[in-house]
């Protein structure tokens, strides 16, 4: 029983250990930028962003090789976030700040600054970018680039995930595995199934004719990870969309305690992984491949035994459970391992993987439990029906 049950989470912990080593091939930073590139207007919609804004505009006007608008798209701060931008705007013309209509009524408010900001941008791309995040001064020229070489519609990326707390280091390192561990990236890139849709919301670019011909952020107003949905929109549209590592061209500090990572973790998870469909399976994949391999590692060699032959030193019997769950061990940190060099993350997080994968199983079902209690989900002092 119990080396059958090793065998099994050995095989749940090949999966993503395999696909992680193909996708690292896959998954790339954007080349180096053409001469030729179309304008590209920069939005970011901002809500309470007094103190990191400053730092994240400043980094996008600073983009070279490119023509350039920014539009920051104040979405009822109550806080000093627009008289930043405004004082930023005087300074540089190519900065406007606008101010969003009071939020309607099944509409998301990131979502609904994003379309209001997109119906006043001139670009012939626009790029929709979180207020944390903060680029280095060749990636929009690089992403555009790679957006043209792959024929996307659609470009996104995920920036090198800054982490703090005990809890943003046991936890944010997972998207990486996640994505790597489960999505092939090839099929992403060379497909228009909407099954393979996946992006990050801290930095979407988007052809402008694509975005407005699929309806863009008007046709996923309700949603609340725009990083999963407005690629697949674009999918179900016939479009296609790319992925790149911004590991070394952006950086995102999400949040910045234990209880706004549970919080911002917890307010999408039901469109992910802690949808009903998926909750389940997922559980036992990830609960069997990558929680369980270290306490069946322990479990079998405490049900190892000396056998004390006639002649020669005692030999150990019944180590057959032992190999296979250490085989299930390896398997599970590798994907840890390869992504913690590959894009700087925390080796922290990673010697807690096992810890990590709970607790992110945990957040899934509470999130998934208080959708179903009919228990909304808060973010920004607004309260919002979990999809």
């Amino acid at each position: 029983m119990l080396f059958a049950l090793a065998l099994t989470s050995a095989a749940c912990a090949v999966v993503p250990a395999l696909l992680t080593l193909v996708n690292v091939s896959e998954y790339q930073p954007p080349p180096p930028a053409a001469e030729a590139l179309p304008p590209v207007t920069v939005i970011v919609p901002m809500r309470d962003e007094e103190a990191g804004i400053a730092a994240c505009l400043a980094s996008v006007l600073a983009s070279a090789g490119v023509v350039l608008e920014v539009i920051a798209m104040d979405d009822g701060s109550t806080d000093a976030t627009a008289e930043v931008v405004q004082g930023m705007a005087a300074a540089d013309t190519r900065l406007r700040l606008l101010h969003a209509d009071p939020l309607p009524a099944g509409w998301n408010g990131k979502q609904h600054a994003c379309w209001l900001a997109a119906q006043a941008a001139t670009g012939s791309v626009f790029c929709f970018l979180d207020a944390d995040v903060r680029l280095e001064g060749e990636t929009l020229a690089r992403c555009l680039t790679a957006q043209q070489r792959d024929h996307a519609a659609l470009l996104s990326g995920f920036p090198q995930e800054l982490t703090g707390t005990w809890l943003e280091r046991l936890l944010i390192p997972l998207i990486h595995f996640i994505l790597l561990g489960l999505l092939p990236v090839r099929l992403l890139r060379t497909t228009t199934t909407a099954g393979y849709a996946a992006g990050c919301g801290q930095f979407l670019m988007v052809d402008r004719a694509a975005y407005m011909q699929s309806g863009g952020h008007a046709a996923i107003r309700h949603t609340m990870h725009d990083g999963l949905l407005l690629p697949r929109l674009l999918r179900q549209h016939g479009f296609r969309t790319t992925l790149v590592d911004l590991t070394d061209l952006a950086s995102c500090r999400m949040y910045r305690s234990a209880s706004t990572t549970w919080n911002g973790l917890a307010k999408n998870a039901t469109e992910g992984i802690a949808a009903p469909a998926r909750i389940v399976p997922m559980t036992l994949f990830l609960g069997i491949g990558q929680v369980l391999p270290l306490p069946l590692l322990w479990l079998a060699w405490q049900h190892t035994r000396f056998i004390f032959p006639f002649l020669g030193p005692p030999v150990r019997i019944g180590v057959a459970p032992v190999w296979a769950a250490s085989v299930a061990v390896a398997l599970s940190y590798l994907p840890r391992i390869v992504n913690t060099v590959q894009y700087r993350q925390s080796w922290f997080g990673a010697a807690l993987h096992p810890l990590g994968v709970l607790v992110l199983l945990v957040l899934q079902w509470y999130a998934l439990c208080r959708k179903l209690l009919g228990h909304p989900a808060g973010w920004k002092a607004r309260q919002y029906t979990a999809n």
